[in-house]
């Protein structure tokens, strides 16, 4: 299944937002080819060959390799922090939105899991200026994810001695769901969040949302 088909079918950005088209499909054989072969193996001619273009038709839209990913990088952690953010103002208790925002958030790794790699995993091959900016971008989701956890806290619905900590383990409980899942595995994306919202709730000790 190709960037483009899983994107399609999930809830990885669409990169309706990367103009003109052939900046998009530069994008999308970088992310393919970043996925496969590791930034650092990865050469502007891989990405040009994979998008049907020329080395010297990248230039026109990318000045370098590193703007590629960190575009790519830029896209997807807005798009986590959009889904986080979107499950944490949510209706309902604590439980409710951390469930909410556990399941999309797995959905999205699964669903993506191709983007989800290069935009999880590759955050080192960034330069100093780009990675910091992302790393502001990374807080901000750890942010939204804490502060579903203090309430339940405040709430007195959860029983999480370190909320920095569970946080953390619950971010990456989802993160890593990018690097095993299988389309052809038994599991469903949707089955993955479920099972994985249902895991975090006992994880904060908290019963079944309503």
């Amino acid at each position: 299944m190709s960037t483009a088909e899983e994107t399609a079918g999930a809830e990885m950005p669409p990169w309706a937002e990367v103009t003109p088209d052939a900046a998009r499909r530069l994008l999308v054989a970088a992310v393919e080819a970043f996925a496969e072969r590791g930034y650092h193996a990865t050469t502007t001619r891989d990405i040009a060959g994979r998008a049907g273009m020329s080395p010297a038709a990248l230039y026109i839209h990318y000045k370098t390799k590193e703007e590629l990913l960190h575009r790519i990088s830029r896209i997807g952690h807005e798009k986590a922090l959009e889904i986080l953010r979107t499950a944490a103002q949510g209706e309902g208790s604590a439980a409710e939105r951390l469930a909410d925002a556990v399941s999309s958030f797995v959905r999205w790794h699964a669903g993506g899991r191709t983007t989800a790699r290069v935009v999880q995993y590759e955050l080192d091959s960034l330069g100093p200026d780009a990675r910091a900016e992302i790393i502001a971008l990374r807080r901000q989701v750890d942010a939204e994810v804490r502060g579903i956890i203090q309430d339940g806290v405040a709430a007195g619905d959860f029983d999480v001695p370190d909320v920095p900590g569970t946080t953390l383990a619950v971010l990456s409980l989802c993160i890593d769901v990018a690097r095993w899942f299988n389309v052809n595995g038994t599991r469903t994306p949707d089955e993955v969040g479920t099972l994985y919202a249902d895991l975090v709730l006992r994880m904060v000790g908290a019963g079944a949302p309503r």
